[in-house]
């Protein structure tokens, strides 16, 4: 890691039958709850949430034209959960972040007494519900786009909102919270300052959502299982010991990889194998769990700057509290040059047709690890997985609301990895 080698690392703590305790079951189920009921105020708020009447969800997109596309190369049915595409805010944040809006916007109401627990949720955007959340400030830190997500939702309520951005955010997000009132405060630091600095300046009456300790987010998060169990049946993939599914999802503090790998642990138990992906200048989760440490560890401690062009992957110090939820549930994690994001981003548009942002092309070399590298092949062994008959599926975390100039500059890094791979 300090040499920021591109690794594989295989979690030895990983018990394969861990599933969650019934506190975080519960927690799930009352996220999907409170999506299900709050559906009709989401389409009503959003116009774009109008063709799907206010759910939540992204596609699963046929990847089979990756699983021969060298250098990310396995066999198996490949597919991308297309999270980019998630109405309003344009990534996997929308998860977490609307939920955890939404719960705090009916706690107010109901303790106020503008709902009760059988109304429509739509009162929660009427006069009485807007009077009351201008009141009352939102903060939160972030990478970009979990401000986005509790930035649009939080604004479209009326609470006043302020998202603190590390260093690594990039303007576009800042200009689209700009846009729709959200003030937005600038550091120089990285992740952990803008959450820090936010952490301190709330006051009595302001609502702090923690992207470091926030179970609301988390079980967000972990809601998107379920959809995902949906999609596959309706492609007839099943999972079980003999077609086993195989997830990778790019990990920045931790809180949407780890809610959804603890979700899916909930449906399918040992039959399905979560693996992260982290930048090789932020491993932040990697480093947390390999070092077997229950207090916040940083990639500054190991030398690392944290520097990587996957600005939502930008992270220092992952999340303590999903580390311990996941210390047995996760696979592995592996690392990702910049270098290689881009030839990521690039593979997907030749031979898929869409760009991502980098962050969220992270994955794609999941499947290649563990069919190209000895460490792979041993898990693979050690579970009796055959390749041939799993499903794999690269969890596409954002990057259709990224703006055209913004695209254009990734489209020609993209192209110019794929012409430098070309001549290999």
């Amino acid at each position: 890691m300090r040499t920021k080698k591109r690794c594989l690392w295989l979690n030895e703590r990983l018990f394969p039958d861990s599933r969650p305790d019934e506190a975080i079951l519960a927690g799930i189920a009352d996220a999907g709850a409170r999506f299900k009921r709050c559906e009709p105020l989401l389409a009503a708020l959003f116009n774009e949430l109008g063709p799907t009447d206010g759910r939540i969800e992204s596609p699963l997109t046929d990847a089979g034209k990756l699983a021969s596309c060298s250098p990310v190369t396995a066999p198996g049915a490949w597919f991308i959960k297309r999270d980019d595409l998630l109405p309003v805010a344009g990534s996997i944040k929308a998860r977490g972040g609307f939920h955890e809006v939404l719960a705090y916007a009916e706690k107010l109401a109901l303790g106020h007494g503008i709902i009760n627990p059988a109304s429509d949720r739509r009162c929660l955007a009427g006069e009485a519900a807007r009077e009351l959340f201008s009141a009352h400030k939102i903060l939160v830190g972030s990478t970009g786009n979990l401000g986005l997500a509790i930035g649009t939702l939080s604004a479209a309520l009326g609470f006043r909102t302020e998202v603190h951005m590390s260093a690594d955010a990039k303007q576009w997000k800042k200009d689209r919270l700009l846009a729709r009132g959200v003030a937005v405060v600038e550091h120089q630091g990285d992740y952990s300052v803008a959450v820090a600095t936010a952490r301190s300046l709330m006051k009595d009456s302001d609502y702090f959502v923690d992207d470091e300790a926030s179970a609301l987010l988390f079980y967000g998060y972990a809601t998107a299982a379920l959809e995902l169990k949906m999609q596959l049946h309706a492609v007839g993939r099943k999972v079980d010991s003999q077609t086993p599914l195989l997830v990778y999802l790019p990990c920045g503090v931790g809180g949407a990889p780890g809610g959804i790998t603890v979700g899916l642990k909930a449906i399918f138990g040992p039959d399905v194998h979560c693996f992260f992906a982290e930048p090789v200048a932020s491993p932040s989760m990697l480093l947390q769990l390999c070092s077997g440490r229950m207090e916040p560890v940083s990639v500054a401690e190991i030398g690392l700057d944290n520097k990587t062009e996957a600005d939502g992957l930008a992270v220092g110090q992952a999340s303590l509290l999903v580390a311990r939820h996941i210390q047995e549930m996760l696979a592995g994690v592996f690392t990702v040059s910049d270098d290689e994001l881009y030839e990521n981003m690039a593979l997907v548009e030749k031979y898929l047709g869409f760009l991502l942002e980098p962050s969220a092309a992270a994955g794609l070399r999941g499947p290649m690890w563990l069919n190209e590298t000895e460490a792979g092949r041993e898990y693979l062994k050690r579970h009796q997985i055959v390749q041939d008959h799993a499903t794999h599926v690269i969890w596409a975390t954002g990057g259709s609301l990224v703006p055209d100039l913004q695209r254009i500059h990734y489209r020609n890094m993209a192209e110019m990895k794929i012409r430098s791979l070309e001549k290999k």
